[in-house]
């Protein structure tokens, strides 16, 4: 399993989780659009990988997605205060 790829395609999903609420929460349609896109897309390839994968690729799975959601929110903060 290739960790950091796993790591990364979970933070990703789980930033553009909380860039869209916050998008979301004040109507910013491009954000929106450009959000749900992404994590529909990421969705697709994360599944099949977390499905199947060993306890140690859930938790970084998990690892990426809590650092994801924190970093998405501080990010969409600064493109829109």
């Amino acid at each position: 399993m290739n960790y950091p790829k796993l790591f990364i395609t979970a933070f990703m999903q789980v930033f553009l989780v909380s860039a869209n609420t916050y998008f979301i929460s004040r109507t910013e349609w491009a954000g929106i659009a450009i959000c749900g896109f992404g994590i529909s897309y990421l969705w697709t390839i994360n599944v099949r990988k977390v499905v199947v994968g060993s306890w140690p690729s859930k938790v970084i799975y998990a690892v990426g997605a809590m650092s994801g959601g924190l970093l998405g929110v501080v990010i969409a903060r600064l493109i829109k205060p």
